[in-house]
């Protein structure tokens, strides 16, 4: 079985796509899926499925949605096969379970690799975390569960993932500054912090990318915008460490040309 959540939906079981076209169903697999091997209570699909408006009987509704998905795993699985619908998708005392052996799971191979590249990047071996984080990030086909529609339990593993990528991210693209890369980064990071419009640690790479590109007026031109965001927005101004990389970039600090882009250094 593979099941992939960086993107849309994919469940598939010996090439055979399972993931139905119906929104309540699909929503239902997706929860199974990023649950994959452990049991989902009845109570948890219900609230992903409908929030605090339920329809009368949900539990047997969640059965219908079952029985559903259970067909078209009968149908990937083929007569033949050794494990029957019912294996697949299961039912305990405590709600549904996705089962299959050795299932491939899309987000574990992407946190596998984010995690190896991080810990390369943090030893030092900027070429191997380079190489990592971006095989890692290719992983992503788009939005976390693209086609799905998104409820309580499955925003929780959205946005995990979601800043998993964006530590990943932050982590590949500062490989890429201490390899001495920093005009291949700059059009990436001005559309990340447009994004991200008071994320501060990527506010600083792109600063730093832009000094050692000979262009300090724009990086100061970037602090100045994220100073009247947060000031706008939260309240506050930028972090004492920002504003020392600020300080930094005004007076030409030769640190700055360091290989370690890194806000600790001020």
């Amino acid at each position: 079985m593979e099941i992939g959540v960086l993107g849309p939906l994919v469940v598939s079981i010996d090439g055979t796509s399972v993931v139905p076209s119906a929104a309540k169903p699909r929503q239902l697999l997706a929860l199974l899926a990023v649950n994959a091997g452990w049991d989902v209570n009845v109570a948890t699909l219900t609230e992903e499925l409908w929030e605090s408006s339920p329809p009368s009987g949900p539990a047997g509704v969640v059965q219908t949605y079952v029985k559903q998905l259970r067909r078209a795993i009968g149908h990937a699985l083929g007569p033949e096969h050794e494990h029957a619908p019912k294996e697949v998708l299961s039912r305990s005392y405590a709600g549904y379970a996705l089962n299959m052996p050795a299932p491939v799971l899309e987000a574990d191979l992407f946190q596998q690799l984010s995690g190896r590249g991080l810990r390369a990047l943090e030893s030092g071996d900027d070429e191997t975390a380079a190489k990592l984080l971006g095989e890692a990030l290719a992983m992503w086909r788009g939005p976390v569960l693209a086609d799905v529609r998104i409820g309580p339990a499955l925003r929780v593993e959205l946005l995990r993932l979601e800043e998993a990528r964006r530590s990943a991210l932050e982590g590949r693209i500062t490989a890429d500054l201490r390899l001495g890369r920093h005009a291949e980064v700059i059009g990436e990071l001005l559309a990340l912090t447009e994004r991200f419009p008071l994320q501060e640690s990527l506010h600083a790479l792109l600063m730093l990318a832009l000094y050692r590109c000979g262009r300090s007026w724009q990086a100061l031109e970037i602090f100045r915008k994220l100073r009247a965001s947060t000031a706008q927005e939260l309240g506050i101004e930028p972090s004492l460490r920002l504003q020392k990389l600020h300080r930094a970039i005004l007076a030409a600090d030769p640190q700055l040309d360091l290989t370690v882009p890194s806000l600790a250094a001020f």
